[in-house]
């Protein structure tokens, strides 16, 4: 099958802006602006996990069902990423992120008033559509819009933004928390992502691209197209393991923290103070892959998440909260590796960068979904133990997959 036309996504030579030189302040600004929607966007995304005893208790559902906060949304960002890169080909890859961050704001401020668990999880799942456009538009817009010098550099930048919505989605939670409920959080963290969104909006530029009509016989068809490459294939399964390893051991530890031996509640907060510890890993990652190359780093990031799980077996809140630091390292800098990697390979092999990188999101927050709500389920069926398994399970399933993109020399 022939690759699939690029679309407006993957336009450089005409009718697109002018590729930018690291260092100039157009491409300070769009890195800022899109690192600060990745914060917004993954901040919404995760802020329930270290509510998820609050939540649960809040509408009278068990530790099992409240993994379905998050699960419910990254479940309906399955759709929302068929969706992202034909849509932003209509209406343009700016409109289509600001219009996902105010879309998503709003829907976070509607959970805040939901009186029912299932208005609750609809509402989260409407957000969840809104929240997949913007990660999967900018992973390509930042694959045009800077020079090819400069695209590891600034991709890393943008994980770097993810990795503080990451921290500012668990460390915020609780104290805001403590002020108004996970009610508060919720309210804050949308009025967030709608500024955001206007600023997207107002400061971004735009190409100059006559839009493509949407044709949804095309949305399943062009995921299919990337994939059917071996190397996009395999760096998307990576990504989804490393995904449902990071997101099963967070969604488990608040329950993990909340009893024996930690008995620790309220001031669990204080462990993730670890999540902070992994945001520089995008660039230090950066770095060695372009000395070792993709596959030789990624595998060092496998290795570096089992060393996490290692820490996270012993009864020691000390252990924890240095496993907790280990994983977002090593799962972060992962992360940034697999996605340049993804539009980069897209890009050599005349892919539509767009939908590869959509290709790869789907993936991995079908890793996610799949996880967050396994892993909470262990926990409540079985114990910890049996998270730390399916964790190490995944992880070396994922380092299978690195070795063999070494020995094909793909990366």
């Amino acid at each position: 099958m022939e690759p699939m036309a690029a679309s407006v996504l993957d336009r450089t030579p005409t009718g697109s802006i002018a590729r930018l030189a690291a260092g100039t302040p157009s491409y300070r600004r769009v890195v800022g602006l899109l690192a600060a929607g990745g914060l917004a966007n993954f901040a919404i995304i995760y802020f329930p996990q270290p509510l998820l005893p609050a939540i649960a208790a809040s509408f009278r559902v068990d530790a099992g069902a409240s993994g379905l906060a998050i699960s419910a949304t990254t479940a309906a960002m399955l759709l929302g990423l068929l969706l992202s890169g034909p849509l932003s080909d209509r209406i343009g890859r700016v409109t289509a992120m600001s219009g996902s961050l105010v879309l998503a704001g709003v829907l976070s401020v509607s959970c805040a008033v939901a009186p029912t668990w299932e208005l609750f999880l609809a509402l989260r799942a409407a957000g969840g559509l809104a929240l997949a456009v913007l990660p999967a538009v900018a992973l390509a817009y930042l694959r045009d819009a800077v020079r090819d010098d400069a695209h590891g550099r600034a991709n890393a930048l943008y994980i770097s933004g993810t990795a503080v919505g990451g921290a500012v989605g668990r460390l915020a939670p609780l104290p805001l928390a403590a002020l108004g409920g996970w009610q508060t959080v919720s309210i804050v963290l949308g009025g967030v992502s709608v500024v955001v969104g206007a600023l997207v909006w107002i400061a971004l530029p735009r190409d100059g691209a006559a839009p493509l009509p949407l044709r949804l016989g095309d949305l399943l068809g062009g995921t299919v197209a990337s994939l059917r490459d071996p190397v996009i294939l395999a760096v998307c399964a990576a990504g989804a393991l490393a995904m449902a390893t990071f997101v099963g051991l967070y969604n488990a530890v608040p329950f993990r923290l909340d009893g024996p031996p930690f008995s620790l509640g309220a001031a669990e907060v204080f462990v993730y103070l670890a999540y902070p510890l992994g945001i520089l890993a995008p660039g230090l990652f950066h770095r060695i892959s372009r000395r070792r190359g993709r596959a030789v780093t990624s595998l060092l990031g496998a290795a570096a998440t089992l060393g996490a799980i290692g820490l996270l077996v012993w009864p020691d809140v000390v252990a924890v909260f240095a496993g907790l630091g280990l994983l977002t390292a090593a799962f972060l800098g992962t992360h940034s590796v697999l996605s340049g990697w993804v539009v980069a390979r897209a890009q050599a092999t005349g892919r539509s960068t767009s939908r590869a990188s959509s290709a790869y999101l789907l993936t991995y927050y079908l890793g996610s979904t799949v996880a967050g709500t396994a892993s909470t389920h262990l926990f409540a069926g079985a114990d910890w133990t049996a998270v730390i398994v399916l964790a190490a399970a995944l992880t070396a399933a994922s380092a299978v997959l690195f070795l063999g993109l070494r020995l094909r020399r793909a990366g």
